[in-house]
């Protein structure tokens, strides 16, 4: 976790409330993201896949979670390419890296500010 980058859009929002709400919506929001990533893949639904990976990368970006934006850009890669084999087997580490970006926003950041 970069919490610097959220702290980077609260100072161009100009309103930390906004920057701590897109933060908390993230979190809540990381099962259903990874759940539509998971089952897309499941249904070797490539489209779908790519469709909720990019959102993954991007938003998780934005939270300052760098290494799970870096492995969802890495599994959108396989995905582009038809890769499902090296895209699934990625799925269990976008889960635990998901899930610890949002255990450590929670925790320093989120809660933090509250």
């Amino acid at each position: 976790m970069d919490l610097e980058v959220l702290q980077d859009l609260s100072d161009q929002l100009a309103h930390p409330a906004v920057a701590q709400n897109f933060a908390r919506d993230y979190a809540t929001l990381w099962t259903q993201r990874y759940q539509k990533l998971a089952g897309a893949m499941d249904r070797q639904d490539l489209a779908a896949a790519l469709d909720a990976v990019i959102s993954m990368k991007i938003a998780s970006a934005m939270v300052g979670g760098l290494r799970l934006s870096r492995l969802a850009e890495q599994l959108e890669g396989f995905i582009r390419n038809g890769d499902l084999e090296n895209g699934l087997a990625l799925i269990a580490a976008v889960e635990v890296h998901g899930s610890a970006t949002v255990k450590e926003l929670q925790e320093t950041y989120i809660l933090a500010d509250e």
